[in-house]
């Protein structure tokens, strides 16, 4: 493990706390300006998308692509931030680097978020910005779903409605440090004591957020309570030792698994939460990122049609 560069990424990070009774606007720019100074990966033009969402109107998007890259594959990801904050800007950099090392275009879409959008906005706009790449002409078996912390629910549950409507399926899944268990039940919610990131109070504040009194253990909003699983394309997770929501990943790994889906869980000793964000300054940022990557290329197939985007 590369313990000074996280080290001193944990300073920095302990030097610039969220604000103290902050609203969720100053919630964020705070986590924009904490992790959009992150540099990009070099060479990868950048076109600006506004695409549908599912409430009838429009929602920003990024496309980003590197000159290798495999335009009728995609990667479509969905940021972290509780469902409350981050944005294109906050995961340009990750998705740059995931872009090097996929093969493929990569969209970083920017949902709806709370509290102005409850539940279930998020999940309705993730599953639109994979109607959308199909309507473009991705095929699904040239689609991988990708995201962290929230965004890890989002790409999970998108499989999963698709599923449940009788749309084609991706290609393949990556959940980097889902929030799955809403709930809280997990022993890594009570046995985790030095997660630098996340604590019981914020997870409390993105559920009032966004599932606003709702049912926590809701289909709708998390697909950790679902009996049915089975069905899914080959799915990844990723996870820190040191996350709360640790035991998120590893139990939903299991349930995958019992229902038949190609699945595994990889605890990353000594990682905190969404750990990726600090890629190109953490060298396991970069190889989860590129672990990630070629397990999608592995999985993605190219067809003879182009997209039209």
């Amino acid at each position: 493990m590369s313990a000074p560069q996280l080290e001193a990424i944990l300073q920095m990070a302990a030097q610039n706390p969220p604000p103290a009774q902050a609203t969720p606007t100053q919630l964020r720019a705070w986590f924009d300006a904490s992790h959009s100074h992150m540099p990009l990966a070099q060479g990868l033009p950048i076109q600006t998308l506004r695409i549908p969402n599912g409430a009838g109107g429009t929602m920003a998007a990024e496309l980003l692509s590197t000159p290798q890259a495999d335009p009728r594959k995609l990667v479509i990801y969905y940021h972290a931030g509780g469902f409350v904050f981050g944005s294109l800007a906050s995961h340009r950099s990750l998705c740059s680097y995931l872009a090097q090392f996929c093969g493929a275009r990569v969209l970083n879409v920017d949902y709806r978020l709370a509290p102005e959008h409850p539940a279930p906005a998020a999940h309705e706009d993730a599953l639109a910005a994979y109607q959308w790449a199909l309507a473009q002409g991705y095929d699904a078996s040239a689609i991988a779903l990708m995201g962290d912390s929230a965004g890890g629910n989002l790409a999970l549950c998108t499989a999963l409605r698709a599923r449940d409507q009788g749309l084609p399926l991706p290609a393949a899944i990556v959940a980097l440090s889902p929030a799955l268990d809403l709930a809280r039940e997990g022993e890594s919610h009570r046995a985790v004591a030095d997660d630098p990131f996340i604590t019981p109070e914020l997870m409390g504040f993105f559920n009032a957020m966004y599932v606003q009194g709702g049912d926590l253990r809701s289909p709708a909003i998390t697909p950790f309570y679902r009996a049915d699983l089975h069905g899914l394309p080959p799915v990844r997770l990723q996870v820190g030792s040191r996350e709360l929501l640790r035991d998120d990943a590893r139990t939903f790994a299991a349930r995958l698994k019992a229902a038949g889906v190609d699945a595994e869980c990889t605890v990353w000793e000594g990682m905190v939460h969404c750990w990726q964000l600090f890629a190109p300054a953490l060298d396991e940022a970069l190889v989860s990122l590129e672990l990630a990557g070629r397990f999608i290329a592995q999985h993605q197939r190219s067809l003879p049609h182009s997209a039209t985007a």
